[in-house]
Parts: structure tokens; sequence; C-alpha cells
């Protein structure tokens, strides 16, 4: 995460909560663990690993408790009476002790704000031992996701030429275990377009003038560049309490609803690396640098073309982007259903904490999708691609999730 963002990210956290109209100890807890995940530096793909475990922690300590959805994972015992407020605080201490030992002062203020919010007696203490409890279930579940599985990639060269020497992100991550897909390569995509191809040649040349550092954008352009160059965790849960913080929600709707979202959101970080590192496609500055070597006379050469944000170190095809994107927004349609369109919004400290507003998850989709082209960072087919896998994903948590009595 670029130095920038972290300088912003209280201010955004702030306004980002504020947007939640009906907050719940969910949405409360959320807003922490975002917090947390930013302050520990993590990448986004981990950051997205740990939202999961923590907000599946946080859904069944609360199911546990009112019992409103079959959809369990945890062993059949019973907490009715318990404290809902302390046991969604005590499975986000434990899930975060775990999972970020190194922020240990700062999950501890959290949990002790909130613990003194809840009234003395059997109800918190029950509470709190329901969410230790349903953390250490879900953290045993995930003890075996390979997370520190070996990471050993190859870079591309010949014997005595030099490349980058910098480490590419997480090529290790299709080894991981999904929590909804049987494997990483579930939805693995056809190759990008032939170099020789006029769809290549189109998505060339439109990130070429659009994407450059002084592309030919619109200044609505340039905003939205600006706005989705950050991809923490954050922003994409601020859209979802954008949902959360709906009239009438109840909290084990809340919290369900973030378990399938963080999921989602986490399998689509494994489908999207295992079919980056498979295809190992060039981004826009590589090949735009080497426009004259791709046997296609529809693309020329532009030897000094920079994007207009640092390019990530990881390969192009798909955009990771817009698959969190569609994950997210399938999982949300469905949670909406018909007849229901609130607004959607998030803020973002790479554009000064500007909110942004769409009125439907399709307007938020495509905006991400137009992000990552303006941006000079991916092309039209690869954010397509990226966002139909995500549909795919989110599928699977709507199945897992959704698709139960209410």
């Amino acid at each position: 995460m670029k130095t920038r963002a972290r300088l912003f990210i209280a201010a955004t956290l702030l306004a980002g909560s504020a947007m939640s109209a009906h907050a719940d100890v969910i949405t409360d807890w959320n807003v922490k663990a975002g917090e947390l995940v930013v302050e520990a530096k993590l990448g986004t793909p981990p950051a997205n690993r740990v939202m999961a475990i923590v907000q599946t922690a946080a859904y069944e300590a609360v199911n546990a408790i009112t019992r409103r959805f079959p959809d369990s994972q945890l062993k059949t015992w019973q907490a009715r009476g318990a404290s809902v407020d302390a046991a969604v605080a005590a499975a986000n201490r434990a899930a975060f002790v775990k999972l970020l030992p190194q922020q240990q002062a700062s999950i501890d203020r959290a949990y002790q704000a909130a613990l003194a919010t809840i009234p003395e007696g059997p109800a918190k203490a029950a509470g709190l031992v329901v969410g230790e409890m349903a953390a250490a279930e879900i953290l045993a579940s995930r003890a075996d996701d390979r997370v520190a599985g070996g990471e050993s990639y190859r870079p591309h060269t010949a014997a005595g030429l030099y490349i980058p020497t910098v480490v590419p992100a997480v090529p290790h991550w299709s080894q991981r275990k999904p929590w909804l897909m049987k494997d990483a390569a579930q939805f693995r995509p056809g190759p990008p377009p032939a170099l020789t191809s006029q769809a290549w040649a189109r998505d060339y040349n439109e990130v070429r003038s659009l994407g450059g550092r002084t592309g030919a954008r619109s200044d609505e352009q340039t905003e939205i560049a600006r706005f989705w160059e950050y991809s923490l965790p954050p922003i994409y849960h601020a859209v979802v309490r954008s949902v959360a913080g709906m009239p009438g929600r109840e909290v084990t709707q809340n919290a369900r609803l973030f378990a399938a979202a963080a999921q989602a959101m986490d399998d689509a970080m494994i489908a999207v690396f295992d079919a980056k590192y498979h295809y190992h496609f060039w981004r826009p500055v590589t090949a735009i640098r080497n426009g004259d070597q791709d046997d296609n006379d529809a693309t020329g050469r532009e030897p000094s073309w920079a994007p207009f944000i640092e390019a990530p170190m990881h390969p192009e095809y798909p955009s990771g982007h817009t698959i969190l994107a569609g994950a997210l927004g399938t999982v949300l349609q469905a949670e909406l259903g018909a007849g229901q369109s609130p607004i959607l919004a998030s803020s973002s400290p790479t554009a000064k904490n500007v909110v942004r507003r769409w009125t439907n998850v399709d307007d938020f989709t495509r905006e991400v999708e137009n992000a990552r082209i303006y941006e000079g960072i991916h092309y039209r087919n690869s954010v397509e691609v990226g966002t139909a896998m995500g549909r795919q994903i989110g599928a699977l948590a709507v199945a897992r999730y959704l698709r139960v009595p209410r």
C-alpha cells in the first residue's frame, strides 16, 4: 500500500463509518477490523484472508446465540441469552490476536472499549465464552489453508541477464485452501487475446490512450482512477455497510452478509492469483514500450509510456480489483433482491477521502472496471474477465449463505 494511502487512512475510516446510518455491533467492529489490517500494513491478498476469518468468526458467534440461520459451520451448541455484543467483541479479539499478534495493543484497546459499554452479568460472561469458542473453531478450520506454503517463484530470465529484482506478490496464493471453491483453478479463464488479434489491438490502444501518465482522460475519469488506486478491504467493506446500514436489518443478517462477502473476496484473491501466475501476461507499461514486437501492425510502440499509477508487482491477467468487485456485487445483489436499491458508498485515501456513490450494483462494478484502464494497469478484456470470475465466486457464497430462510 502506498505511503500516501496510510497517511489518509484514519480520516477515510471515519468517513466510511459515517456512511452507515444504522450501525450495529457488526458494522462497528467491521470498521475496527479494517483499521487493524491497515495498521498491520498487510497487502491486499493477506488482508482479505484476515477479514474473511474474522467476519466468519463473528457471524458464527452471533448465530450461535440467535439461532436465526441453519448454515452454521460450528459444532452444535446453544448460547441463547448470551450477549451478542460481548460475543462479537470476543470473536474479533480472539481471531485478531492469533492473526495479527503484532497489533496486540490496538486489539486490546478496541476490545476494552467495547466491553466497557456492555453491562456486567451472566449474559456478558456467556457472550465472551461464545465469541472465543467461535473464533477458536474457525481458526482451527483454517489452520490448514496453506497461507504459509512455500514461495518458490522463478523469475523469467536468461543466465546472466538482469531483470528487476523485486519478488512479485503472493505467487504461492493458489496453493491456499478456498472457502467456497473446489480449488483455485475452478474458474480459471481461457487465455488473454492473441497478440495478433483485433481484440488485442483494441485493448492496447484504449489503455495507451486513456491510461498513460498524461493520458486523454477527463477530470471525472482521473478522479475515478485515483479513487480506485486503493485496494485494501476498507474500500469494499464500506460498500457492504451501505447495505448493512439499511433500516430494519437485524444483527445476525448483517453478520452473515459480511461473512459471505468476505469469504467470496478471499476466494476471489485465490482464483485471480492462480490465473495471473498461470498466464504471466504483460502489463501495459511493458507491452506499450515493446509495441513493435507483438506482430500486430495496429499497435505502435511508445518508448517512454508510463501508467497513471504505479503498476502492481504481479502479472496483469485477469484484474484483481474487478474480481473483488464482481464477487462482492453478486453477494450484495442477492442480499438486496428485487425492489431494494440503497445508495452504495465508499471513500478512498488515494482520492483525499472523497466519497463516491452508486445507485446500483452494476454502476459500482462498471466503475471499478473502467478505473483500472484509466490507471493504465489493465486491459478491457482483463477487467471484464475479472468481473465474470468474481460473479461466479460470488454465486457460490450466495448459494452457501443467502439462499436459506431469513
